[in-house]
């Protein structure tokens, strides 16, 4: 009799430990764990469901691949559209279908078929010399004017942000057209693109270019770096095409993995993270601007001043992708 209690205790043991199991999600995350991490603990507070984040900063798609099946993937962040996009290419995303992230997110800031959805959203500015330029009414059209020669740097064409710009411009203007320009942007140059975002405002803070273009969230990023305050000082934030279709917009985003074994606990995370607690503290700590429409920016952010974003929706942009990697290639603008 002993031994048959004991053999009960052991399979409750057992099944307890497995439905605890089921009860726990892992994040597979392009953004660094700390960004979210205290986030993820409220909701573990909230809910019970532990979370255990995987970070890396490239290649969560060719490792969800080889798993397949035995990923242990629930739910992939990201910082930017285009990996969404590739995680939808490679079918490695199943529909995530929600009232509640329907209610959260605008419509151009989710995919079409619920496949994925923005988390935050940044600007695609254009920084100006304090000294030198000042504060600019200026549209990314104006990169490609004459006057500009010399004066300008950023980071390679072929980096997803600025992919991303040149879909974006091509939406607008057709391929010819946006060709056109880039042959203009290349001519204003400094140099050739290289470095990061924050690479380009330290070229400007140093006289090497007058204008860079650069996320928005890289500003707030640079005034906390005792490092490269002293380069963000030195520029001036600007909001490009305000007297018309409004500011580029890149985002971060959410997708359910294919192969979660808990969809349900993954959805009430996603959720989760699309509410207003979530949405004000991760748009704080990575210095972005919340999706969801009545949460407020961080006081740095709304520091800079409110802008008219571009009412393209973002997954428009995967449209034009193949066509801005061609014309960036046909300008040959990195080289």
């Amino acid at each position: 009799m002993k031994m048959v209690k004991s053999l009960a205790v052991i399979g409750l043991t057992c099944f307890a430990s497995i439905a605890n199991a089921a009860d726990n999600l892992t994040v597979y995350s392009y953004r660094q764990a700390f960004l979210i991490e205290p986030i993820l603990e409220n909701f573990t507070k909230e809910t019970g469901i532990k979370v255990d984040v995987v970070f890396s900063k490239k290649g969560i798609a060719e490792r969800m691949m080889r798993e397949g099946r035995l990923s242990k993937a629930d739910i992939v962040l990201t910082s930017d559209f285009y990996r969404l996009m590739e995680l939808v290419e490679k079918d490695l995303v199943v529909p995530a279908s929600s009232d509640v992230l329907k209610q959260n997110i605008p419509q151009k800031y989710r995919s079409p078929d619920d496949e994925w959805y923005a988390l935050t959203m940044r600007v695609r500015n254009v920084y100006s010399s304090k000294d030198r330029q000042g504060k600019l009414d200026i549209n990314y059209e104006d990169l490609a004017d004459p006057k500009f020669k010399g004066k300008i740097c950023t980071r390679s064409g072929k980096h997803p942000y600025n992919v991303s710009l040149v879909a974006s411009m091509i939406a607008r203007h057709g391929e010819l057209e946006t060709k056109t320009w880039l042959e203009g942007l290349k001519a204003n140059l400094a140099r050739k693109p290289q470095g990061n975002d924050r690479a380009q405002v330290k070229a400007v803070s140093e006289g090497l270019c007058d204008l860079a273009i650069g996320n928005s969230y890289y500003l707030g990023k640079m005034l906390q770096d005792p490092k490269q305050k002293v380069w963000a000082d030195a520029i001036e934030i600007n909001f490009p095409n305000q007297d018309n279709r409004g500011s580029h917009i890149n985002v971060s985003g959410m997708a359910l993995a294919k192969h979660s074994k808990n969809q349900a606990a993954a959805l009430e995370l996603m959720e989760y993270l699309s509410g207003d607690k979530a949405q004000q503290a991760y748009a704080e700590v990575n210095y972005e601007y919340p999706v969801k429409a009545d949460v407020a920016p961080s006081e740095l952010v709304a520091s800079w001043g409110t802008f008219k974003a571009d009412d393209l929706p973002i997954y428009k942009l995967a449209e034009y992708h193949g066509a801005a990697i061609k014309l960036l290639d046909e300008v040959k603008f990195d080289l």
